[in-house]
């Protein structure tokens, strides 16, 4: 582009014959030139509903209080909703984070291929659980204690569990016994839902399930993921801040699984649940709790509108129905399931 400006102010031959011969589109040429030309703008553009730089340090101090130090801005963010109080979006905290290179994983993770979920389906607590063993390190290597945990699909409520110093259909037979007690569940209402372990598969639990009319289903060999829900409330539990790399007796890890789960169920916010707890969708709780939530966001538009891009918000909802692999052809109606609940 350059040597075709200067031949053709040096030399005077037509931009045309120079473009032709270097097989060079003019459109090409003269884009350039409007290049050039036009100054290098410095200013950047700041949006009229952006926060202001105190508006940005309070928000920022805010995160790193001790109280929301181990929080992400989605549990921050209803923490703070269900008290009355309206900052910024949770995006707009991830944002303030990221300028500070604050939003990173805490620990290294592994890529895993999509999950592949069970055909399974609950419009409602106490329909399907979803239960699962995980290892816990104990104060030596290759010593474990070993961690039963049954949940809800539908609320994430975790509705039993129990430490164990090793894996055994009988102890397996003993939880899910006193669970379903527990929760008076009648015969014919629930399914249980776990993979293809030793205690799983046991005719010892397979016989319970049958006596109390308990569906039982499995993951399809060689597919971890078929149990989606379990793995993840694993997951939640070891990479918490608290959950220490061993244990060194199994008291210990009786006491930091009660604290946990009592967490868990009554102070965590699920994003599955529409960022409500546990507990308050399990017992029937949510519809309240999410009115009061759109009632506060609706005052804060009153005040802001700007601050929503004028976007009256909308009252959210828990989904009609939960999945452990949806069918994939064939639409259902959710509506008749959904009113069929709500009565």
């Amino acid at each position: 582009m350059t040597m075709i400006v200067e031949i053709n102010t040096a030399q005077h031959v037509a931009v045309e014959v120079l473009c032709d011969a270097l097989a060079l589109s003019r459109a090409t040429y003269y884009r350039f030139q409007q290049k050039e030309d036009k100054p290098l703008s410095t200013s950047t553009f700041i949006p009229k509903n952006a926060l202001c730089a105190i508006e940005s340090e309070f928000i920022l101090r805010l995160l790193h209080s001790e109280r929301f130090v181990d929080q992400t801005p989605y549990q921050v963010f209803n923490t703070l909703l269900d008290e009355g109080q309206y900052y910024c979006s949770p995006r707009t905290m991830y944002r303030i984070l990221e300028e500070k290179s604050e939003n990173q994983d805490r620990r290294l993770q592994r890529n895993h291929r999509d999950a592949i979920k069970p055909e399974l389906m609950a419009i409602g607590p106490n329909e399907v659980w979803s239960w699962d063993i995980t290892k816990l390190l104990g104060p030596t290597k290759w010593h474990y204690f070993y961690l039963y945990v049954i949940i809800d699909i539908f609320s994430r409520y975790v509705v039993g569990w129990m430490i164990a110093d090793c894996e055994s259909k009988d102890l397996a037979r003993q939880l899910i016994k006193e669970t379903t007690l527990k929760h008076a569940i009648p015969p014919g209402q629930l399914t249980l839902h776990s993979d293809n372990g030793p205690s799983m598969t046991s005719h010892t639990v397979s016989q319970l399930l049958e006596n109390l009319g308990i569906i039982k289903t499995h993951n399809r060999p060689y597919t971890s993921n078929d149990n989606p829900f379990s793995e993840s409330q694993f997951k939640t539990l070891k990479y918490c801040p608290e959950f220490p790399g061993r244990f060194q007796e199994m008291k210990a890890a009786e006491i930091f699984s009660q604290n946990f789960f009592s967490w868990y169920n009554k102070e965590h916010y699920h994003s599955g649940i529409a960022w409500l707890t546990p507990e308050s969708v399990h017992y029937g709780n949510a519809i309240t709790i999410l009115e009061k939530r759109h009632k506060v966001m609706t005052q804060a538009y009153k005040k802001t509108p700007a601050r929503f891009n004028n976007k009256i918000p909308k009252l959210k909802k828990l989904p009609a129905a939960v999945y452990i692999n949806p069918p994939q052809t064939g639409a259902i109606n959710l509506s008749n399931l959904e009113l069929q609940f709500r009565q």
